[in-house]
């Protein structure tokens, strides 16, 4: 990936924008890493191969989730969406809706 990961001007945006610019970057490098093992562990047939690439995939996905706290200290109405969604039972895209009304709270 080159730097040119931002939309708008570089010189123009704040340190703290080019940091979230930056960990937006890393999350999504973490999440396709986490699919491409996933692909590889489908088609692996050697046990041991498949367990270090369960591992290094359990690896990314701690990497994603600091990524993920990260910036959702730092954007609190994401912590209010995502606590109505994550770890509840139920229809996910009801969970959605009541997270979108409670970010208009």
């Amino acid at each position: 990936m080159g730097f040119d990961q931002y939309h708008e001007p570089a010189g123009e945006l704040s340190a703290e924008t080019r940091t979230f610019a930056r960990m937006i970057a890393s999350l999504t490098e973490e999440a396709e890493a986490i699919g491409w093992y996933e692909q590889r562990m489908a088609l692996e047939r050697d046990p041991q191969a498949k367990a270090i690439m369960a591992n290094a995939q359990g690896e990314e996905f701690k990497h994603y989730g600091m990524d993920l706290e990260f910036l959702i200290r730092r954007t609190p109405n994401w912590r209010i969406a995502l606590q109505t969604i994550l770890f509840t039972e139920g229809d996910i895209v009801e969970s959605g809706e009541e997270a979108e009304e409670a970010e208009n709270r």
